[in-house]
């Protein structure tokens, strides 16, 4: 990568990240209620989650891992762009990853939701195995697997944090400006094409997240989001020349 020197944008992003991650830890202080994405119909839910969910971290090596890639494939973008350009562009993908997200988990939600309806349960019924993850008075009647059951109350009360999403716009961005630059993973050294590596990371993301081989609780319709809405400003600005003042 060209330039080790942090640009403006990008450090003042990892300083606010780091400060989220690390200062509610020192005073024992737990904000995801407040600025983890929440599914909608959660009592928590609130509209500026969409932006708040993109500077909270699960551990560190999740926000190690986001802001070496923020630093790697947004440092080229962000000296090419400009400091207002590539912020605009990163918020754009972060809060275009959180917003489809919500879109699949709510299709998800109510998929089966409906089935419990179908079953004989009314919304009531329905709330209280939400609110206590307790189903055994309704057993013999609900058609669902446990594994559905137990997806179902985690789309509910599962909040999603971290900026992947966003640098998953980025990480596109940077393949369709720099298709040739050589990028490989820890797990495979190879280095490959952006424009080989990039499309395999996200079919890999796709197919994790349409399937139950997913390792983890990681948002992989987040990072699809992302790279959509990346794609999409990427691609507009690169055939049409759009800029913003610096």
């Amino acid at each position: 990568m060209n330039g080790i020197k942090l640009t403006e944008g990008i450090k003042h992003l990892i300083i606010i990240n780091v400060i989220l991650f690390i200062g509610p830890q020192l005073i024992n202080l737990d904000l995801t209620n407040v600025l983890a994405l929440h599914f909608p119909k959660n009592e928590n839910f609130g509209f500026w989650q969409y932006v708040t969910h993109m500077f909270m971290h699960g551990s560190f090596a999740h926000i190690l891992f986001n802001m070496y890639g923020l630093w790697a494939f947004g440092t080229p973008l962000e000296k090419m762009w400009g400091r207002n350009k590539f912020l605009f562009f990163y918020f754009s993908a972060g809060i275009g990853a959180g917003l489809i997200y919500s879109l699949v988990n709510y299709y998800q939600f109510n998929g089966y939701f409906d089935v419990l309806i179908q079953n004989g349960l009314n919304s009531n019924n329905i709330s209280k195995i939400l609110d206590t993850g307790v189903y055994t008075n309704y057993a013999d009647i609900i058609t669902l697997s446990q594994e559905e059951l137990s997806k179902f109350y985690s789309l509910y009360h599962t909040p999603a944090v971290g900026a992947s999403g966003a640098v998953y716009g980025v990480l596109v961005a940077f393949g369709m400006y720099f298709k040739d630059a050589k990028l490989a993973l820890i797990f495979f050294p190879v280095p490959i094409a952006a424009k080989y590596f990039i499309p395999l990371i996200l079919v890999g993301d796709l197919f994790f997240g349409m399937t139950k081989y997913s390792i983890g609780n990681v948002a992989h319709f987040a990072h699809i989001g992302g790279a959509i809405i990346g794609f999409i400003l990427a691609y507009y600005w690169k055939n049409n020349q759009f800029k913003y003042y610096k």
